[in-house]
């Protein structure tokens, strides 16, 4: 048996954005690492011939970024992103097989931010924002940058590289939108492109539109407004013509389940495909025929096929599958997929199954032995249907209970566990279990995975239903005998950092708490965060809403300060813009004020997810030693 330590989580190298070329033979994807040790993330591009010896060779040494691997319609040329020629400037490359070389295709100053290879051999669909001016770069030199919101934001525009004269061309059909994604039709015809009013995260997912480009005549069509946070479009052809299909969030608010969208475009009739699903879509991957759907069902993943009369299952996996890839006619899948005990990675097959596994990136992990992972089902006060997972100390069974149990709530809340290994350099399962501790992972209400209504249920209500959803498993477990009710942690990051902070100001039941980049005022943050439409949403209003209180204010844990007497540690990145670091030193100034057990610690350099390998060791190390101060004897 090896023990678990912080290196092995930290250490690891994943795999991701598995790329299955047309013909079905090639696969490529990028291992990366899960921390970094300065400022960029060194990654790697391993190839295969599926068809051939099997074995993976590297194309790359990671000594730069890559990113984005994407093959030409004749499975001839691989096309990435990479920084090799200026770190953290991206341009394009492409690889080619038969002379085995990596050729840079682009110098925009700007970088490339997206590429897409077109029928047309000689053309590759770029986004990028414009180059710099001489004036910028005067501005730029001389300090002469005042930023005036509204005035020359950056946007990413349509670019067409010709691959002949290596030349890029930049449409003008599109105006001043900002373009966010593209797809050919399987037939080589016109791109959907998907735009938005600007790039601000707040506003942009709320003003999609969808239009047709003709990159031979560079003519666009305008189809109209789409559904907020609009993405993954996907071509199919249908007995009525051509279809096209987006996921989005269900109408009308914000804090939705997402959907399957289906724009018939002879007739332009637009349909929800997946209204009353109990479960929820999560990519579209485009096939010459039907697409395929991926979708998040309860504590698994199933795979379907879109057809006329509905979402037609084809297959269900426990725990992870996503970032999907197939060949053109959508007989063969590539997909990044993990297990209740196997990290993720590469797996190959048929849409109906089974998967074989063709990578191997975490062997250091054979030898270690994790708490033993089951699934729950319970029922809430209400009695809504809910699940969630539980993880047991290592080398421990649920008759050596009761344990000091740690609840850890996922982010979102439009999240959800499922049933994969659940370890991670945040608040994770398995290494809490490898210290002693029985760990609750629950799915409350306002989490994905079954359907709209449970999603949609949270809006304007965090910290009601879905807390008592939480406490409910908690009671179980008490009853059961596998949780000792006077060693109770409470845990979680981001909207999990909300539940942890709101929890230990509804009662005292918790001996400790964690709040990782956690939302502590609604107001402030629908004020200053990234999504402060969608915050107003989930807290149920804005600050300029009128004269207070406000409903917001009765769901913000700091609005409960005074009643917490549960130790807190509070861990929050210096430069996050979803929840800014305002949020953390709000709930630390109202603790400090009525005197509560506390600790503050800030991670410079960081955002709402930690990247550093120093900072990530600490984050770990850190949380088990705060639950071993107060939870264990």
């Amino acid at each position: 048996m090896t023990r678990l330590t912080a290196e092995h989580v930290v250490g690891a190298r994943v795999p991701q954005t598995p790329a299955l070329a047309g013909n079905g033979r090639l696969l490529c994807y990028v291992l990366a690492p899960t921390s970094c040790t300065g400022d960029h993330l060194d990654t790697a591009l391993w190839l295969v011939d599926l068809d051939g010896d099997g074995e993976w060779r590297r194309v790359t040494a990671d000594t730069a970024t890559e990113s984005q691997p994407r093959w030409s319609a004749d499975s001839g040329t691989l096309y990435f992103l990479s920084d090799r020629t200026e770190r953290g400037i991206a341009q394009l490359h492409r690889f080619t097989r038969t002379d085995d070389a990596v050729v840079a295709s682009t110098r925009w100053r700007a970088g490339i931010i997206d590429h897409l290879p077109l029928a047309d051999p000689h053309l590759v669909a770029l986004l990028a924002e414009d180059e710099p001016t001489a004036a910028d770069e005067r501005r730029a030199r001389d300090r002469d940058d005042a930023i005036v919101v509204g005035e020359r934001e950056p946007r990413a525009r349509l670019r067409l590289l010709d691959l002949r004269t290596g030349e890029v061309a930049t449409p003008s059909a599109f105006g001043d939108r900002h373009v966010v994604e593209l797809r050919q039709r399987p037939d080589g015809g016109p791109l959907a492109v998907l735009t938005q009013a600007s790039a601000d995260p707040d506003y942009g997912p709320r003003s999609g539109r969808l239009h047709l480009f003709d990159p031979v005549t560079g003519t666009a069509e305008d189809l109209g407004p789409v559904e907020a946070d609009a993405h993954s479009l996907a071509w199919w052809p249908g007995e009525d013509g051509w279809h096209l299909g987006y996921l989005a969030l269900t109408p009308p608010v914000l804090q939705a389940g997402t959907a399957v969208f289906d724009l018939a475009m002879d007739s332009r009739a637009r349909r929800n495909r997946t209204a009353d699903l109990p479960m929820c879509p999560t990519e579209l991957c485009q096939t010459d025929a039907a697409p395929l759907v991926v979708l998040a069902d309860g504590l698994n993943t199933t795979l379907a096929r879109l057809d006329p009369d509905g979402v037609t299952p084809l297959s269900q996996r426990g725990g992870q599958l996503d970032t999907l890839s197939t060949d053109g006619a959508g007989t063969m899948i590539a997909a990044v997929a993990g297990g209740r005990y196997q990290p993720p990675d590469v797996h190959v097959g048929p849409p109906a199954g089974p998967l074989r596994r063709v990578t191997d990136t975490r062997p250091e992990l054979d030898a270690v032995t994790f708490g033993t992972q089951r699934p729950l089902t319970y029922r809430a006060a209400d009695g809504l249907d809910l699940d969630g997972l539980l993880v047991l100390p290592a080398g421990r069974s649920a008759s050596d209970g009761p344990f000091p149990l740690v609840t850890i709530a996922h982010g979102g809340p439009y999240d959800r566990y499922d049933d994969r290994l659940q370890l991670f350099w945040h608040p994770s399962a398995q290494w809490l279990a490898a210290a002693g501790y029985a760990v609750f992972l629950p799915n409350p209400r306002g989490g994905q995975g079954h359907g709209h209504a449970f999603a949609a249920a949270v809006a304007g209500r965090v910290g009601q239903e879905e807390w008592t959803d939480i406490l409910t498993g908690i009671d179980l477990l008490v009853a059961e005998g596998i949780a000792d009710p006077d060693r109770l942690g409470i845990a979680g990051g981001s909207h999990g950092g909300f539940l942890a902070a709101w929890a230990v100001g509804q009662t005292e039941r918790f001996r400790a708490a964690l709040v990782s980049a956690g939302v502590t005022d609604w107001g402030m943050l629908a004020a200053t965060g990234e999504n402060g439409q969608f915050e107003a949403a989930l807290g149920g209003s804005t600050g300029w809403c009128g004269i207070g209180p406000h409903p917001h204010d009765a769901v913000s844990p700091v609005s409960f300060a005074s009643r917490v007497r549960t130790p807190v540690l509070i861990l929050h990145g210096a430069e996050d813009t979803n929840v800014p670091l305002g949020q953390a030193v709000y709930l630390h100034r109202a603790l400090r004020h009525f005197g509560a057990e506390h600790e503050f610690v800030i991670y410079p350099r960081e955002g709402h997810w930690i990247r550093e390998r120093n900072h990530q060791l600490d984050f770990l190390r850190r949380t088990r030693a705060w639950f071993d101060r107060w939870l264990q004897p």
